[in-house]
């Protein structure tokens, strides 16, 4: 007889923590950090300012639940465990890429809220420091899994094939590409495999008819 109300209770408390952290992510990502209150969170949430507080820590608790929503998104893990089972360099690059980008359209707006905010902002700039710890974390499994297969240019170090990931599939690589060039999502992933495969090989292949459309910049 008391399972029931603890259930009900509980399905409740998780639903408001949703709302108030859905309302932040919006207000950060529409108005920036700084000029988000917490009276607007709790009114986009239709809570209590105080529940926000209670809930969430106010502010830097929403960052840093933000933070760990992108960079422990199960994505990441399931990505590496399935590149073990890859040994094609080709495969675990396009395999690569696609994760990053599915990241980048899921997450993007925390990790642009991050990089604008954190050089103001001495918590979020630890934040972001956590956050990109793991992210390189991830990006240097990859290229361990690179040169295991034999995916790497003879006398390239691990470090080294990491640093170049990084150049590419870091924050970096996609924002230039979509924001300032203007490139699609598709534009940018097949570009971007096929400069990091001539990177790390110095034998990129050469793209198809079909692949080359996407290569190309927007007109």
């Amino acid at each position: 007889m008391t399972e029931a109300p603890r259930s009900r209770r509980a399905e409740y408390a998780a639903a408001t923590r949703a709302a108030i952290i859905e309302a932040a992510r919006s207000l950060f990502a529409r108005t920036g950090y700084f000029a988000t209150k917490i009276e607007d969170i709790a009114a986009e949430a239709r809570v209590a300012p105080a529940t926000v507080y209670a809930v969430t820590g106010g502010k830097q608790g929403l960052i840093r639940t933000l933070v760990d929503l992108w960079s422990q998104a199960p994505i990441v893990a399931q990505t590496l465990s399935r590149q073990e089972t890859l040994t094609d360099p080709d495969e675990i690059l396009r395999d690569t890429a696609a994760t990053v980008r599915a990241m980048r359209e899921t997450y993007g707006d925390i990790m642009r809220l991050m990089l604008t905010t954190a050089p103001h902002h001495a918590e979020v700039a630890e934040s972001l420091r956590v956050a990109t710890g793991r992210y390189r974390d991830a990006i240097e499994a990859v290229a361990v899994r690179l040169r295991d297969v034999g995916g790497l240019r003879t006398g390239t170090t691990v470090a080294e094939a990491t640093d170049i990931l990084w150049f590419y599939f870091g924050y970096s690589g996609y924002f230039t590409l979509l924001d300032d060039n203007g490139w699609t999502y598709e534009q940018s992933e097949r570009w971007l495999v096929a400069q990091a495969t001539a990177a790390l090989r110095g034998d990129a292949p050469a793209p198809d008819a079909g692949q080359q459309e996407g290569l190309d910049p927007p007109k």
